[in-house]
């Protein structure tokens, strides 16, 4: 990938013409020029049944559409991280016949990129600290007319009097400021392949009916976090970044949340902070992997305006969307291990029993008796892939009964 620092453009323009101009750079090396599809685990423990649909899901519309297929583990949370589940769910995943090309991207060896795109930031002037914690940020959220689920700005137009004493009172404490994004709209459009509803529309302007065609999707942009705070870091200068700390937490990450208490400037040879915000980590991995296509679930919708927005500012190429919904527990609430056997290991029938399950919780979009004719070893992912049509996948919640087929 170009250097972040090397692809700024102008702030202002059009959202349009910037994407314009991104889908005419030449693909990433390694990848396409229409942008390869993903899949992303995070290694902190085994993936459970609708890790795996999704899964099935994003291998089968990059196949589909005649895209490569990358795998990243997304480690950035190094405490809650663990090389043995990374390579538990790579093998689970290849058994679930999930196979990626290319070399097997992570997180933590990609520390140095989230510096430059943000120090790229920086010299723009859109980067400044925040010494919120989450209790100012939840107290100023439930102020009138705050934005839904927007850090409010707090710290966004401090003098430098009082940043200096809020810094100062931080450090007396062994912690540092949160680094958040100057943001310069308070929404973006992203290209979403099931858009429909109050905030999606079609291409040309209708709701969207055929799954092939995608949509339009407008959601909050807000100054999210860009580097975490909190405790001051124990990582040298010096330091690689396979031993740096990254407690990232998504859903804090889009709703403008804090993880510790705010993330600033290092001081000059001092400990450095490598505590990147997922929002800046995966913008920046997937330009890296030459990613085009996220398919993922539904509930990180809200999340992809304000990555959009970030690629944007970084000059990378726009990526297109496709959030499925999720697996539900009996209750209705998201599936958990609780709910029963749900992972690989425990599922009645192991890798075949599983996709067959999946396969049927997909619909009308495949065809389950001609997958089972074409493979002799039970259905397979590559074995759906020719009846695979994405415009007839459910658009509602697939529940999960630990008896019986999928229900919606």
């Amino acid at each position: 990938m170009v250097r972040a620092a090397e692809q700024m453009e102008t702030a202002g323009g059009e959202q349009r013409g910037s994407e314009a101009r991104a889908a005419e750079r030449p693909g990433e090396p390694g990848g396409e020029r229409r942008g390869a599809g993903r899949y992303a685990p995070s290694p902190s423990g085994d993936l459970h049944l609708g890790n795996f649909r999704t899964a099935v899901l994003a291998w089968l519309f990059a196949k589909h559409e005649g895209r490569e297929f990358r795998m990243r583990i997304d480690d950035i949370d190094a405490q809650r991280s663990s090389e043995e589940s990374a390579k538990q769910q790579l093998l689970d995943l290849a058994t679930m016949g999930i196979g990626y090309e290319g070399r097997l991207w992570r997180q933590q060896e990609c520390c140095s990129e989230y510096e430059k795109a943000l120090e790229a930031l920086r010299e723009r002037g859109l980067v400044y600290e925040c010494y919120c914690s989450r209790k100012d940020i939840a107290e100023a959220v439930r102020a009138p007319h705050a934005a839904p689920g927007a850090y409010p700005g707090t710290c966004r137009d401090l003098g430098e009097s009082e940043r200096a004493a809020k810094r100062a009172e931080l450090a007396e404490r062994g912690r540092v400021p949160a680094l958040r994004l100057r943001a310069e709209v308070d929404e973006w459009e992203v290209r979403e392949r099931f858009a429909v509803g109050a905030n999606g529309t079609g291409a040309n302007g209708g709701n969207v009916s055929d799954g092939s065609v995608g949509g339009v999707y407008r959601g909050v942009v807000d100054d999210m976090v860009l580097r975490r705070g909190g405790n001051v870091p124990k990582v040298s200068a010096g330091g690689g970044d396979a031993g740096a700390s990254a407690g990232v937490n998504a859903g804090a990450d889009a709703m403008g949340g804090d993880a510790g208490a705010g993330a600033g400037a290092d001081a000059p040879g001092g400990p450095v902070n490598r505590d990147y915000a997922y929002n800046l980590a995966v913008v920046v991995d997937d330009a890296l992997a030459g990613v085009g296509q996220v398919v993922r679930g539904d509930d990180l919708l809200s999340s992809a305006p304000r990555q959009a927005y970030l690629a944007h500012l970084l000059g990378l190429p726009p990526v297109e969307y496709v959030h499925v919904p999720l697996v539900l527990g009996p209750d209705g609430k998201r599936l958990a291990k609780r709910d029963g056997a749900v992972t690989l290991r425990d599922f009645p029938g192991g890798a075949e029993g599983m996709l067959r399950w999946i396969a049927e919780s997909l619909g009308e979009a495949v065809d389950v008796s001609a997958a089972e004719a074409a493979a002799a070893r039970g259905i397979t992912p590559a074995a759906l892939l020719p009846t695979f049509r994405p415009e007839l996948l459910p658009r509602e919640p697939v529940i999960w009964r630990p008896t019986g087929t999928p229900a919606d």
